[in-house]
């Protein structure tokens, strides 16, 4: 019945996601058919190194060959979209083919949501899973962010948060070696889930490599060295072939652009809004009493260290998950704080954790409220209230 359903919503969901093909665009629309172009007509020594446009291919390897994929199908549709040099180039073709793409990608994110289920582990508990499930699944297809930043503001966020939920689906019921090939996988298209990485490294180390309790003996080298190995097999598929050519560095500095500095374009809507308010405060007052004097500006180019401030904000949670007994609530509301944590702390694009935080919570927090309401339900006093009516 939950299958029905889910697949029910997909369908329908999938018609209301046509009826914004010849709606409005962003940039981004551009950035991809430029992907697309440079993937297909350049040779990959040359894919990251491609600066033609503005809109230089800045994502990790996996992604490249995905749009790679794409640009085999795009050629039957319009191949002058497919030429680096035809900048802005938007053919109603174009438009029909992107807008597809999107569509046609999220099919992986249907089959995430639909192996994805809801609950507690082995410990059991009084929340009805399955309800959770079904509305934690519909959470996730019916997401409002999702539907404007993919379908309307055009990206691929569903089909790799499709990836994320296989990668979860895969751990939370027992196949953490699977899971962790997903997780890398799913690194290896888009790097900005690096954030959660935390939350997946405690759980699989907590539920893989210990056996039980958390004593030394009872720790597992053989397991960690089997995760590792797994994970740097996938990390050595993608990467391989630049580090043959001698362009790890430069595929590293289009996936890091640390010189661009903490604040480059604009303020983030987060906690560097804050950090931005109060420097452009004490530069006013500096200069008003006199203690310094600025003729040029140059950015703070101190970005590396986002990663720790996000791995502190997330601590508490990382700890409770490694602490105490885990199930599969427990991964998804760590999962959940991590990318809230990366929405506080994130210097660029501040919409897109928060897009993937609220994805995030459907697994997360809508099943956290569900076991708290079933817990007050089940309290003593709730209960001989009710039988005193």
């Amino acid at each position: 019945m939950t299958v029905v359903m889910v697949a029910a919503a997909a369908v329908a969901l999938t018609f209301f996601k046509l009826s914004f093909a010849p709606s409005y665009r962003s940039t981004d629309f551009e950035v991809h058919r430029n992907w697309l172009a440079i993937t297909w007509q350049l040779p990959i020594s040359q894919w990251y190194t491609e600066a033609t446009s503005q809109w230089t291919l800045d994502y990790p390897p996996f992604f490249a060959w995905f749009e790679y994929t794409l640009a085999h199908v795009a050629q039957f549709f319009d191949d002058n979209m497919l030429h680096v040099e035809n900048l802005e180039y938007a053919s109603e073709n174009t438009i029909l083919f992107q807008r597809l793409s999107v569509i046609a990608a999220d099919v992986v994110l249907i089959i995430g949501t639909i192996i994805t289920k809801v609950g507690r582990g082995s410990g059991g508990g009084a929340v009805d899973s399955s309800r959770a499930t079904v509305a934690s699944q519909l959470a996730i297809l019916c997401s409002f962010g999702l539907l404007l930043v993919d379908h309307i503001h055009f990206q691929y966020n569903g089909f790799l948060f499709g990836i994320l939920l296989i990668a979860l689906a895969a751990m939370a019921q027992g196949h953490h070696v699977w899971g962790a090939v997903a997780f890398a996988a799913l690194l290896n298209f888009k790097h900005i889930y690096v954030y959660v990485a935390p939350a997946i490294f405690v759980f699989l180390l907590r539920n893989y490599c210990f056996h039980n309790t958390l004593s030394l003996r009872s720790f597992s080298m053989w397991r960690f060295l089997q995760l590792g190995a797994v994970v740097l097999l996938v990390f050595a598929l993608s990467f391989g072939p630049f580090v043959y050519m001698g362009q790890l560095p430069q595929v590293l500095s289009r996936l890091f652009p640390f010189k661009r500095g903490l604040c480059h374009a604009y303020w983030a809507a987060n906690t560097w809004a804050l950090y931005n308010a109060l420097d452009k405060a004490l530069l006013f007052g500096a200069r008003k009493y006199g203690f310094v004097s600025v003729d040029e500006h140059t950015p703070a180019a101190f970005t590396g260290g986002l990663g720790a401030l996000t791995c502190v904000c997330a601590c508490p949670c990382l700890v409770s998950l490694f602490s105490r007994p885990t199930n599969r609530s427990r991964l998804y509301e760590a999962v959940a704080l991590c990318g809230l944590a990366s929405f506080l702390f994130g210097s660029r694009l501040p919409f897109l954790p928060l897009l993937l935080t609220s994805v995030y919570c459907a697994l997360g927090v809508v099943y956290s409220f569900l076991r708290m309401y079933a817990h007050f339900l089940h309290t003593p006093a709730h209960a001989s209230a009710k039988k005193s009516q």
